[in-house]
């Protein structure tokens, strides 16, 4: 039994793997098309990453900005137009789901997908800062989430709680950035997500729940601001 799950896991892994090395190098791959508005994305299938069914598009802030080629007049859409497209993708994880700490990024726009039900954070969803298109998280959303992410398959029970992995966020960056400390921090299916910094928020971590591992989200560029926002 034991083997057959560890098969299973390593498939999936493999697959994952797979799928984002395609991401990576898919623009070199068909002809992108570009307009004064910046990069125009493509466009994936259903069920990406094990996610809810929807059409996955991804412009330049997916792979960690790799692929981020715009015209000099090129402008990120305004923080109204990206909210609403985070409303409208938020819409395929069900009726009773609401945005959350929404931030500013220069790559992109954050926000996090809270269950009304439950009360309970879901997922974090990205829109690209010049494309305008919303896609999930990459990285530990993607991998360690238990409710949509190939975290599914995690079998036993969390070994840290909320404080332990500030803990071992704060161990850690006394390394990765001296003097920087845990500033905000939300619950995610899985794992925990700390913004941290100096002064004020300079970048986002992930503590896995199960296994103390951390993830920086190298992705989103600096911060540019933010706000608390239900919708």
């Amino acid at each position: 039994m034991a083997d057959s799950k560890n098969i299973i896991i390593g498939l999936l892994v493999l697959v994952i793997i797979l799928l984002l090395a395609f991401l990576a190098f898919r623009p070199m791959m068909y002809s992108s098309t570009y307009n004064q508005g910046g990069y125009q994305p493509g466009h994936i299938g259903p069920g990406m990453m094990n996610n809810p069914s929807y059409n996955y598009s991804y412009g330049p802030g997916m792979m960690g900005n790799m692929m981020a080629i715009y015209y000099p007049e090129s402008k990120p859409v305004t923080q109204d137009e990206a909210l609403k497209n985070i409303e409208s993708f938020a819409s395929q994880y069900g009726s009773n789901i609401q945005v959350e700490d929404f931030m500013v990024f220069s790559g992109n726009y954050y926000a996090v997908l809270k269950d009304t039900n439950s009360s309970q954070n879901i997922a974090e969803v990205l829109v690209d800062r010049y494309s305008g298109s919303a896609y999930p998280e990459p990285g530990p959303n993607m991998m360690w989430n238990t409710r949509f992410g190939a975290g599914r398959t995690t079998t036993g029970g969390p070994q840290y709680d909320m404080n332990e992995a500030k803990k071992l966020a704060g161990d850690f960056l006394t390394g990765y950035l001296p003097g920087a400390q845990v500033m905000e921090s939300n619950e995610m299916p899985g794992y925990y997500t700390f913004d941290f910094g100096r002064q004020d928020i300079e970048g986002m971590l992930s503590v896995n729940a199960y296994n103390g591992q951390i993830w920086v989200h190298t992705w989103h560029g600096p911060y540019l601001g933010g706000m608390n926002t239900t919708s």
